[in-house]
């Protein structure tokens, strides 16, 4: 019985495991590579979680109306390597966001650069040279 069982759980762990492994998704699946965009906005807030960071950007458009975009961004680590810091993105600071529109419609983006307002503009994105994963 004591093998059994430890074959058992075994196997769901193993199972667990592929299973958050495949929820993660290829950047065409979701994201336009054709279809670039340009956001300008005022941060919202960022979080700094696993598999990626999101950044909310609140963007005003023609008609006045303020939409809350949400940018995928790489992973905390990556963007630590990159020189960010999660104290680089403080709420109420206007950043200008480039990347690649989702698929579904929805006001979500692929990050690939934000600027912040002292100048300095950081690389969001996959090290992919097109800023695609």
């Amino acid at each position: 019985m004591g093998r059994s069982c430890s074959v058992l759980i075994t196997g769901l762990a193993l199972m667990l495991a592929a299973d958050k492994s495949a929820a993660h998704h290829s950047f065409s699946a979701e994201f336009d590579m054709n279809k670039p965009i340009t956001l300008k906005g005022t941060l919202n807030r960022m979080d700094w979680v696993n598999p990626h960071g999101w950044i909310y950007v609140d963007v005003k458009g023609a008609d006045g109306k303020v939409t809350t975009w949400g940018v995928e961004a790489g992973a905390p680590n990556a963007l630590l390597r990159r020189g960010l810091r999660k104290t680089d993105f403080q709420a109420g600071v206007e950043v200008l966001v480039t990347g690649f529109l989702a698929r579904n419609g929805t006001p979500t983006v692929n990050g690939r650069t934000v600027k912040l307002p002292d100048g300095r503009e950081f690389f969001t994105g996959s090290p992919v040279g097109n800023g695609a994963p």
